[in-house]
C-alpha cells in the first residue's frame, strides 16, 4: 500500500505571506497530500476557517499551533504577527522570536516525521532543522524568478556600489535599468535585515528547491536562468489561485450566505457592494466592469491581475516590487508606471494626481492600450492552461511530488 505523503507548511506572521501558503496548501492537499499548516495564535483561527472550508470539499489539512515568544524577545505579550508589532523599531526582536522559533518546530518534526518542510524565506535556518530530521526543505517565496534572479545578480555583482543608474549585470534578456534608490535600504547599507537577506538567498541553493507561484510560459527565459545559472531546482506551479478557485468559490459562496447588516446591504442594492473583511481580490479583478490595476506590485496582486486579464497601472513601493515593475512594464509590456522611482518601507514615493491621470489614459485609451489589453489576455490565457491537466504548472507540481514520494519510500522504515 503506497504511504501517504504529509507535508509540513510554515509561512511567515504576516497576510501577504500566510494566503498563499494556505492556498498552496491546498493545492498540494488537493493531489492527496495530507497538508498541515503551522501557525501562531493569532493567525490560527483565520487558517483554520479557510482550511475548514477545504476540508468540507474532501481536503485533508490540519493546523498546527506553535507558541510565539514573544514576551521572551522584548515584544508584547501576544505579539505574534506582523501586523501587531508597536513601530518599526520592535522588527528586530519580532525577528529575534522567529528564531526562537528552532527548537518548537524540531519537536514538531520529531513528533509528526513529515515527508517535507515548506517554509517561507524568511526562516532560512529551518533548512538546518530540517536536515536534523532528514525531512527535504522547500522554500517558497511568494515572487518570480526574474525577481529572484535580478535581486540576486544586485546581490552578488553590486553595480550600485559604483554607479547612481546601471543596469543588471550578466542578466538575459532586455537590459534592465535600475537605479539606487530603487534598491532595498539592506542591500544599500548594513542593517539588521542584510544577515537575514543573505541567509535566505544562499538557503536557495541548500536546500532541496524552491516553489515558485507562477508559470513557467510568462518567464521562461528567467525561469531557465534561474536553474541552469544559478543553479536553483525550482519548481513553477503557479498561478495557485486558479488551482483552488473551487475551493475560493465555495468560501464566497458561505460568505455570501452571512445575514448580518442585511437591512443596509438592502438599502445598496444596485448602488453599491457590501464587503465583509478582506475584499476578494480575485472575483473584483474578474468582473468584466474592471478596465486596469492600480497595484504597489506585490507578486500575488500581480499574478492575479494577469490571470483576469487585465493591465496594470503599477506604483512599487517596497520590497521586491521595483523589479515586478520591471517585468510587467519593461518585459511583458502589460502595465504602465505612475513614476514611483523611491524605495520607501513605510509611506511610499509621492506621485502627483496628473502622473495618474496620464497613466490610466495610456492603459484605458488608444492603440497602445488596445495593445496591452490583447497582450494581457494571450498571458491569461496560458496561465489557464498552465494549471490544466498537461499544463507546465500542473507537470511540475506532479513531478515535484513524485520525486518526494520516492524518497519517501526509500527513507521509511
Amino acid at each position: 500500500m503506497t504511504q501517504q505523503l504529509h507535508f509540513f507548511f510554515f509561512p511567515f506572521m504576516a497576510h501577504g505571506h500566510t494566503i498563499p501558503f494556505i492556498d498552496l496548501a491546498i493545492l498540494f492537499a488537493t493531489k492527496g497530500v495530507k497538508s498541515t499548516i503551522i501557525a501562531t495564535p493569532s493567525n490560527a483561527p483565520h487558517i483554520k476557517k479557510v482550511t475548514h472550508k477545504a476540508n468540507k470539499l474532501g481536503y485533508q489539512i490540519d493546523t498546527l499551533v506553535i507558541k510565539f515568544p514573544a514576551v521572551e524577545a522584548g515584544l508584547p505579550d501576544g505579539c505574534d504577527d506582523t501586523d501587531k508589532v508597536p513601530s518599526p523599531d520592535m522588527m528586530p526582536k519580532f525577528f529575534l522570536a522567529v528564531e526562537m522559533l528552532k527548537q518548537p518546530l524540531s519537536d514538531l518534526l520529531k513528533q509528526h516525521c513529515p515527508h517535507c518542510l515548506v517554509a517561507d524565506m524568511f526562516f532560512p535556518w529551518t533548512t538546518e532543522v530540517a536536515a536534523m530530521f532528514k525531512v527535504p526543505r522547500l522554500v517558497f517565496h511568494g515572487t518570480c524568478v526574474f525577481s529572484l534572479s535580478a535581486v540576486e545578480h544586485v546581490r552578488l555583482y553590486q553595480p550600485h556600489k559604483s554607479k547612481e543608474t546601471f543596469t543588471i549585470p550578466n542578466f538575459p534578456g532586455d537590459d534592465i535599468k535600475m537605479t539606487t534608490a530603487e534598491l532595498e535600504d539592506y542591500i544599500k547599507q548594513e542593517t539588521w535585515q542584510t544577515k537575514l537577506f543573505n541567509d535566505s538567498k544562499e538557503t536557495e541553493s541548500k536546500c532541496f528547491g524552491v516553489i515558485v507561484n507562477s508559470f513557467y510560459e510568462l518567464e521562461s527565459v528567467y525561469a531557465d536562468h534561474y536553474t541552469d545559472f544559478l543553479g536553483r531546482r525550482a519548481w513553477h506551479v503557479g498561478p495557485i489561485t486558479l488551482s483552488t478557485k473551487e475551493q475560493e468559490k465555495e468560501s464566497n459562496d458561505e460568505r455570501g450566505k452571512e445575514n448580518w447588516l442585511l437591512e443596509f446591504e438592502k438599502r445598496m442594492e444596485g448602488k453599491g457592494l457590501v464587503i465583509r473583511g478582506w475584499a476578494p481580490q480575485v472575483l473584483i479583478l474578474e468582473n468584466e466592469a474592471i478596465g486596469g490595476f492600480v497595484t504597489h506590485c506585490g507578486w500575488n496582486s500581480i499574478l492575479e491581475s494577469v490571470t483576469a486579464g487585465v493591465p496594470v497601472i503599477t506604483w512599487p513601493v517596497a520590497a521586491e516590487q521595483f523589479y515586478n515593475e520591471k517585468l510587467l512594464v519593461e518585459v511583458l509590456k502589460i502595465g504602465v508606471g505612475v513614476g514611483a522611482r523611491k524605495w520607501k518601507r513605510l509611506t511610499g514615493d509621492f506621485v502627483k494626481s496628473e502622473a495618474i491621470e496620464k497613466a490610466v489614459k495610456e492603459i484605458m485609451v488608444g492603440e497602445k492600450a488596445m495593445e496591452m489589453r490583447n497582450r494581457v489576455k494571450r498571458f491569461a490565457d496560458m496561465a489557464k492552461k498552465a494549471v490544466e491537466d498537461g499544463g507546465s504548472s500542473e507537470s511540475h507540481l506532479n513531478a515535484l511530488i513524485g520525486e518526494l514520494s520516492s524518497i519517501a519510500m526509500k527513507t521509511c522504515k
